[in-house]
């Protein structure tokens, strides 16, 4: 199967989930590796740093851009799937980006996991 022919998958991970979403990278790269992944910018370093052949795009980083990229790609129809490591714990500056990334995820029907239990029932499903 080609890259194109790949579905697309966005990897996102707040900072203090980076290092939980590297991990599930690294547990479920058979899995993952039957997608395209898009991803934030830092999250997008440290999954290649987990897991370097996985087919990783790593776009801006999520305040700077890169959470309204992948809502836009979730807009036209490129990303079927958003696995966001969200840490409820930590005020966010960009909170207003992160509600409309999640918004658009659920106005397109999309599967979305916003911790790492989900995200390991829909990767065992795929």
């Amino acid at each position: 199967m080609s890259a194109e022919e790949k579905p697309c998958i966005a990897l996102i991970a707040h900072d203090q989930k980076k290092a939980e979403m590297a991990e599930f990278a690294k547990r479920h790269e058979v899995a993952l590796s039957r997608f395209r992944i898009v991803a934030t910018g830092t999250t997008g370093g440290r999954v290649l740093e987990a897991s370097p052949g996985l087919d990783v795009t790593r776009l801006k980083s999520g305040p700077l851009g890169g959470d309204q990229q992948i809502g836009a790609m979730i807009a036209t129809g490129e990303v079927s799937m958003l696995i966001f490591f969200t840490d409820p714990l930590t005020p966010l500056p960009h909170d207003v980006d992160v509600k409309a990334l999640t918004r658009l995820a659920t106005v397109y029907d999309i599967p979305m996991a916003l911790n790492r239990a989900t995200a390991e029932k829909l990767i065992d499903f795929q």
